[in-house]
Formats: structure tokens, C-alpha cells, sequence
């Protein structure tokens, strides 16, 4: 277990260390949420009513989110990439725990996470964000959003694992993820929307925590959305792990 984790720790230095060379990563994780958070907030935040609360204030918890969704992206790109590149093969020849690589890929999105989730808190006080609630309560709402990160990290290993080309790997998260994050209560209460859409809305994992985390950082009423969200990010995990580390174990073992 130690081995194990010793060599996890590796892979995650390696793949941070490629971080500041690709370029697309870096405005993924920086400008792209700055640009969701300006722009929604003053194109969109005077036509949207939230009730007891400024536009800007219940956008960002949702936007915080979605952008910690997409983070892990880079995964799944990353392990398709070394897959076509042969990368995968080699690391079967070292003397390491076949586990690391995908355990390392999923920690060094975990310090990527970080690095967006400080931009758009950071952003979201300039432009009039504010927390309406206990230093506990913060913390532990970015303790959620840091888990959910981690736990959709898995997803993205999986995506990378099946995806024959990082471009397949792409079109993937595309169809799958990009839905998930639009048909949710992260830009407005769910409440509001058709019925079906609603009911969709309400079933959605990204619903749960978003509004997990509105409860944290805003004061809302918090229900059973903590707890939820919460399960919902060790179920993603127990589930996604399992099957990447199969894949993983199936693809090395060709």
C-alpha cells in the first residue's frame, strides 16, 4: 500500500510538472472560469431573478462547479494521449503499482482544482461576491468542492480509458458531461424551468451539490442536500475507480 502510494505521488509530480507546458490547460483552468463568471453576471444576471440573493452571489457556487466538472478533462485527454503514444506500455515495464497511474493522474487534478477554485473565488469578489455564512460552513464547502473535483476525476479516467483518440476522448465529455452541467440549477433555480427539464434538473448530481454548496456558503436552507451530495460523490467514486482500474488492467494487459 505504501509502494502504492509512493508511486502515485510520482505520477501526479510528473503530470503537474507538463502542466505549465500545455498551454490549453492553463486557460482552461483560469481564464475560461473568468469568462463564465463576468459574463453571466452582467450579461445575464439582470434578465435572471433569483430570490434573496444577488445574481452574482447564487451564480457562483453553480459556476464553481461547473468548472470543477470540466477540470478533469486533462485526464482524460492525458491518458488517451499516452495510450495512442505508447506512453502506457512503457509504464507497465517499470517496477511500479499498476494502480499509479490513473491514482496519480486523478491526484494531480486535485492541485489543478485548487488552482480554479482560488481564480474564481478570487474573481467572483471582484465583482461583488460575497459569503453569507460561518468560517466552518466555507471551509467545508470547499472541502465539497474539492471531493466532487476528485470524484469526477475518475469519470474523466474512464472517458480517457475507452476513448481510442484524445479527439473521441473530447467528443465524449462533450456529450455526456456538457449536458449535465446546462440542465441543472447551476445558473438558475430549477424551479423555473419546464417541468420536464425541472424533474431532470432535480434527479442531476450536479443539481445536488451545487445547491449542497449554496447551502454552505449562502445560509440556504440545506434539507438533505448535503448528505446527498455527499453520496452522490462516494458512490461516483466506488463506481468509477472500480471501472477505471479494470480498463486500466485490461488495457496493460494486451
Amino acid at each position: 500500500m505504501r509502494r502504492a502510494a509512493g508511486n502515485a505521488l510520482i505520477m501526479a509530480e510528473r503530470n503537474l510538472r507538463r502542466f505549465p507546458r500545455n498551454p490549453d490547460l492553463l486557460v482552461g483552468i483560469t481564464v475560461q472560469p473568468v469568462m463564465f463568471v463576468v459574463l453571466f453576471t452582467y450579461v445575464f444576471g439582470g434578465a435572471i431573478s433569483t430570490p434573496g440573493y444577488k445574481y452574482i452571489d447564487f451564480l457562483l457556487p453553480g459556476i464553481v462547479i461547473q468548472m470543477i466538472a470540466f477540470t478533469g478533462y486533462a485526464t482524460a485527454l492525458g491518458i488517451s494521449d499516452d495510450l495512442r503514444k505508447g506512453l502506457i506500455e512503457r509504464f507497465r515495464s517499470l517496477p511500479m503499482a499498476r494502480s499509479a497511474v490513473i491514482a496519480g493522474r486523478t491526484l494531480s487534478d486535485v492541485a489543478m482544482n485548487v488552482i480554479a477554485l482560488a481564480t474564481m473565488i478570487g474573481v467572483g469578489f471582484i465583482v461583488g461576491f460575497a459569503f453569507h455564512s460561518s468560517a466552518g460552513k466555507i471551509i467545508a464547502g470547499l472541502g465539497l468542492v474539492l471531493l466532487f473535483g476528485y470524484a469526477m476525476s475518475w469519470v474523466y479516467a474512464y472517458i480517457g480509458l475507452i476513448s481510442s483518440t484524445p479527439e473521441s476522448a473530447s467528443a465524449l465529455i462533450t456529450i455526456v458531461i456538457f449536458p449535465l452541467t446546462f440542465v441543472s440549477s447551476v445558473y438558475v433555480p430549477s424551479n423555473s424551468m419546464p417541468a420536464v427539464f425541472e424533474a431532470i434538473a432535480n434527479a442531476n448530481p450536479i443539481t445536488t451539490v451545487v445547491d449542497a454548496l449554496r447551502s454552505l456558503w449562502l445560509g440556504a436552507p440545506a434539507g438533505t442536500d448535503i448528505g446527498f451530495a455527499l453520496l452522490w460523490c462516494a458512490g461516483i467514486i466506488a463506481v468509477f475507480s472500480v471501472l477505471a482500474t479494470w480498463r486500466y488492467r485490461r488495457t496493460v494487459a494486451r
